[in-house]
């Protein structure tokens, strides 16, 4: 488009936010209250250095109440723009944050581009140089087709946790743009031969990489992971191929389109507890300087400082009636637009925090989510604590949010690592935690079961070491959890040692055999397939390097892994009664020939539920219909083997489907390659995992 020097303007309207493209012109609106003077800047492209045309607002014509809005004839599609604002600057009595000195970057922004953006100079209040990030204008009209949302029923999902950056910025991805939405698209075959059903991107709402304390930077670090966010309507730039074109929306469009196709649903990571614009001392982009004393939990005696229940400088302040609107918004948009299957919300329970930051059982944005008709057939998904000490798994504010289930996850830690007398815990945890949610009538499906995800160590350097190795940060090795319930199997890090070697691989496999034998969701680190380490980083959310990228050369190197986690993907999808809707209850149901479970200990019908020293649980878990086999496990993790007997089931017959101790194929087999027990005992290696089918011969 030929860019002229100037646009005629009309007041414009105040819906909807952000811009809108018409045969017109572009329609541009934003929020702000307590504004006195509004000022829309164009630039031509990103990094232009003065804008073509300033237009100032008149509040006489151009503001509706507390929205200030434009209408610019005649522009269109892939023109930039910030804003420059003033207002009274009283913030330790008001909250207000004006300052015209910085031009600020739309809320609502559909496209963000970075061109020139440097955070240290827009955390200078003074500072009058042109630093901030620019929206971009964008025309939707994308051809989706018949493409719609999945609408799985959750019980049948195995999700897969996947960085859109670090999954193919490796040189071995071999890919034709690395770290990118179409990167992505060119690995979706591999996803699918693997079986997962839903990927869940780590944030891809636009964020700033320069969010690093300032000692990371100084490494030449940045922030990788992306819990950063500054535009929650806009792709992040980083991921595109194109984007001072404005190709934000399509190229991630692309993706999501493609993953559909292959029957593969599309969980966006989201971070509404708190923005890149961190605390006192972080940098004015755009909701400081707009309604900074709205948006933010603030102090009330000096509201120049912010409450900071997120760990990362500020709070959002979510239950506020506009906040959570326009988080509902975001939320649909992300929807109806870009056709994502669910969310999963970090920090969620800050949305549980009233606006006096104390929490509120009927916060009005969970029950707003939970209760939206456009929402209505996504996943919604919680991590359901905050940095402040507010955990609330088994009791998030709703019903059907499903949660990160932690204590899952650490009671499987640190059962497989060999702590004794955890059977009782670990049995709730396989069956789906019914005394997390049970009670109050939620069911499995509220349960993401997982072991390891992205804050923490990889499935195989939980294996590998007993304390993080977080040097690499250069924060002193301070960061990160130290309470990882690992262990390295006798020796921390690399070894050659091919005993140890061996021990770790069959801990691996132990672990995610657990995790596709429960009640529940299952959910995996992307990578654990192929045993990626980090090198014993376990907070690698500033490594985009060779520490937080997807390694493809270990696809040949553990192939074996590879097959073995395949395979336990294809053993669960096979099998309804480890996908149970409902809670078991240890009884016959209607003319079944067994109880929908029995448990055992190292003698049948025997568990060991009050022994201190007990590392043995073993049950059966009957058939869901007459087509279906029932499953047998023994779980010995202690270190001397185990003869198991197996229970009778009648006219069928004991095929061996897993064993944990037994090198590759030999570990896991495919239901008509399984060998046939023959007689009633098995002998369970030490920590290892068995898993029988019994059916006709």
């Amino acid at each position: 488009m030929s860019i002229k020097r100037h646009y005629p303007v009309q007041p414009g309207t105040e819906y909807p936010p952000g811009t809108k493209i018409s045969s017109g012109g572009t329609n541009f609106c934003i929020f702000s209250r307590h504004a006195t003077r509004v000022e829309l800047l164009l630039y031509e492209r990103a990094d232009s250095q003065a804008p073509f045309q300033a237009i100032h607002l008149d509040p006489d014509i151009n503001r509706t109440f507390f929205f200030w809005h434009v209408l610019v004839e005649g522009l269109v599609e892939s023109v930039h723009y910030t804003w420059r604002v003033s207002g009274p600057d009283d913030t330790k009595f008001t909250g207000h944050l004006f300052n015209n000195k910085k031009e600020l970057l739309d809320p609502w922004a559909y496209g963000v581009t970075t061109s020139q953006w440097d955070r240290k100079r827009a955390s200078d209040p003074d500072d009058t140089t042109r630093c901030s990030m620019r929206a971009v204008t964008v025309e939707s009209n994308y051809d989706w087709g018949d493409d719609m949302q999945l609408n799985r029923p959750l019980e049948n999902a195995v999700i897969y946790e996947l960085h859109v950056g670090g999954f193919t910025r490796h040189p071995s991805a071999n890919v034709l743009y690395p770290g990118t939405f179409s990167g992505v698209v060119e690995k979706i075959p591999y996803l699918k031969e693997l079986g997962i059903t839903d990927v869940e991107l780590m944030p891809i709402m636009a964020f700033d990489e320069q969010d690093v304390p300032e000692g990371v930077a100084k490494r030449g670090l940045k922030n990788f992971w992306g819990y950063s966010t500054h535009s929650f309507f806009s792709p992040h730039p980083g991921y595109c191929v194109s984007p001072n074109t404005g190709s934000h929306q399509r190229e991630f469009q692309d993706m999501v389109k493609a993953f559909h196709n292959e029957d593969i649903g599309v969980i966006l990571d989201v971070v509404f507890n708190h923005t890149a614009e961190g605390g006192t001392d972080g940098p004015t982009i755009n909701f400081k300087g707009l309604a900074n004393e709205m948006f933010y939990h603030q102090e009330p005696l000096d509201r120049r400082s912010y409450r900071d229940y997120s760990g990362c400088g500020n709070t959002i302040n979510c239950n506020h009636p506009l906040v959570t609107r326009f988080i509902v918004n975001c939320l649909a948009y992300w929807v109806r637009r870009m056709r994502v299957d669910g969310f999963r919300f970090d920090l969620a329970s800050i949305f549980a925090r009233g606006e006096d930051g104390h929490p509120m059982y009927n916060a009005p944005l969970p029950w707003n989510i939970e209760f939206s008709r456009t929402l209505a057939q996504t996943t919604l998904i919680a991590e359901a604590w905050d940095a402040a000490g507010l955990y609330q798994v088994g009791a998030f504010p709703g019903f059907r949010w499903s949660e990160w289930n932690g204590r899952y996850r650490d009671v499987i830690r640190r059962y497989v690592r060999g702590e004794k007398g955890l059977v009782g815990e670990v049995a709730t945890c396989i069956t789906g935690s019914s005394d997390l949610y049970q009670a109050q009538g939620r069911l499995p499906i509220n349960s993401i079961n997982f072991i390891t995800c992205h804050d923490g160590f990889t499935l195989y350097d939980l294996v590998s070491y007993n304390h993080k190795h977080n040097e690499a940060n250069g924060e002193g090795n301070r960061d990160g959890h130290s309470g990882n319930h690992s262990w390295n199997c006798g020796f921390e890090g690399p070894t050659n040692n091919m005993e140890i070697v061996a021990l770790r691989r069959r801990q691996s496999k132990n672990i995610m055999t657990l995790l596709f034998l429960s009640q529940g969701v299952p959910m995996i680190l992307g990578g654990d397939e192929v045993l990626r380490t980090q090198h014993g980083n376990n907070n690698a959310y500033c490594q985009d390097n060779e520490i937080g990228w997807f390694d493809w050369r270990l696809l040949d190197t553990n192939r074996d892994m590879f097959r073995f986690v395949k395979e336990l993907i294809a053993f669960r999808k096979r099998h309804p009664n480890l996908r149970r809707k409902r809670f078991l209850t240890g009884k016959k149901i209607r003319d079944a020939s067994l109880p929908d479970i029995t448990w055992h200990g190292p003698r049948l019908y025997e568990p060991l539920w009050s022994d201190p020293d007990a590392q043995v649980l073993a049950f059966t878990l009957a058939a869901s219909s007459n087509t279906e086999e029932h499953i047998h496990a023994v779980i010995n993790m202690a270190e001397s083997p185990l003869t198991s007997t197996l229970p009778p089931v009648g006219e069928r017959i004991w095929y061996r489907a897993i064993d944990t101790a037994q090198p590759s194929p030999y570990d896991i087999f495919e239901k008509w390659s399984q060998p046939q027990l023959n007689n009633d005992s098995y002998t369970v290696r030490p920590r290892s995992i068995v898993v029988f089918e019994s059916r006709e011969h």
